[in-house]
């Protein structure tokens, strides 16, 4: 056992480490050692240690207009390109949705970029159109990003926005748009894009309102390691202030920067993925984030051998199988899972995978999908 065991019974003790202790856990901790300390927390923190959870949701870009200009993504179309720019018709969310019931899906990721036209009223008719059409399925949609720029762009408060999307059909904010919460970092890989203090100014007054919401991490591209964990203390002492009982964060998911084809990658910045350093990541992310239950593993950025070992080293939670997923797949990650694909991984693992939604609760793989 290293010198870091004062640190290691803090965590076990789900006590907040000095920004020193989770600096020297990053730079100091051996990675077999960490990880054990990290499954050993994880084991203790969820309902059944022998289980993994997973999702079945549907992924729809809302369009592919934005202004924000990130270094990091190919998807976004500038909105003079008139002959590329989509805003998705109703139809097309309806096909979508059928074909996720069809697959046992319970819900969609709606993301979507800063586009300088869509205001409040575009989203409330959305959301209240989708809800009325499929009253079950679930709105996990947008991010701080999009929600602070809808309230600039139609003169509204955040606390606002968020209220009049919720009242229309919002069921949860994911934690899109996080990338590094360092400003000098989103300075350098996404300039136009509301600042980290906007972010956690969205998910603070989200969590105030009892919104449930998740936490992320883009990481392995010009932030340093000492910066990673600035983020997750960040995150950290964010959930801390969320009131008691509030769902505040249920989640955080951290995923390594894809570069194939981006700005950053014409600028020298590479994708600089080692197994390791992930499992670094999501083993110290479980240490320091003593206030969040569930840490998953990005799959989609890894790959499937990388997101097993991690759910032995902090991780409890697969993600969604994530039918048509666009954004970080158009930067080069090109992994894919289905239902039985998601499910057979975990179990060659050692886990029992469950089917959860997005509050975490299990629910049953409807027999006539399996």
């Amino acid at each position: 056992m290293s010198d870091l065991s004062q640190i290691y019974e803090k965590a076990r003790a789900l006590e907040m480490l000095s920004r020193e202790e989770a600096y020297r856990l990053w730079e100091e901790a051996p990675i077999d050692e960490l990880a054990a300390v990290a499954d050993e927390v994880r084991r203790a923190a969820v309902p059944d240690p022998e289980v993994v959870t997973w999702q079945i949701d549907r992924n729809v870009n809302i369009t592919n207009v934005c202004i924000s200009g990130c270094k990091f993504c190919n998807f976004h179309c500038p909105p003079h390109r008139t002959d590329e720019a989509f805003i998705t018709t109703i139809d097309e969310y309806c096909e979508k949705i059928d074909r996720m019931l069809e697959l046992g899906g319970d819900q969609l990721l709606l993301q979507g970029g800063l586009h300088p036209k869509l205001d409040i009223t575009f989203y409330e008719e959305l959301f209240s159109t989708l809800k009325h059409l499929y009253p079950n399925v679930r709105l996990h949609a947008l991010g701080p990003p999009e929600v602070a720029h809808i309230a600039r762009i139609s003169g509204l408060t955040v606390r606002r926005t968020l209220e009049r999307l919720v009242a229309a059909g919002l069921d949860s904010l994911p934690g899109a748009g996080a990338e590094i919460l360092v400003e000098d970092v989103r300075r350098r890989i996404s300039p136009a894009k509301p600042g980290a203090a906007e972010w956690i100014e969205v998910m603070h007054e989200a969590h105030m309102m009892n919104l449930p919401t998740s936490a992320t991490m883009m990481y392995g591209h010009v932030e340093t390691p000492r910066q990673r964990i600035d983020h997750l203390l960040a995150i950290r002492d964010l959930q801390a202030r969320c009131p008691k009982g509030n769902y505040g964060f249920l989640a955080f998911i951290p995923w390594i920067f894809r570069s194939s084809g981006t700005r950053l990658e014409s600028e020298g910045v590479h994708t600089r993925f080692s197994p390791l350093e992930y499992v670094r990541v999501i083993a110290v992310s479980r240490l320091i984030l003593c206030n969040i239950r569930n840490v998953q593993a990005s799959w989609l950025t890894v790959g499937k051998a990388t997101a097993q070992l991690a759910l032995h080293s902090g991780a409890n939670d697969m993600g969604s199988i994530m039918i048509e997923e666009n954004v970080v797949s158009s930067a080069g990650a090109h992994n894919e899972f289905d239902a039985e694909g998601i499910q057979r991984a975990i179990r060659e693992a050692g886990f029992v995978p469950r089917l959860r939604n997005q509050l975490y609760e299990l629910r049953e793989y409807p027999v006539r999908h399996q």
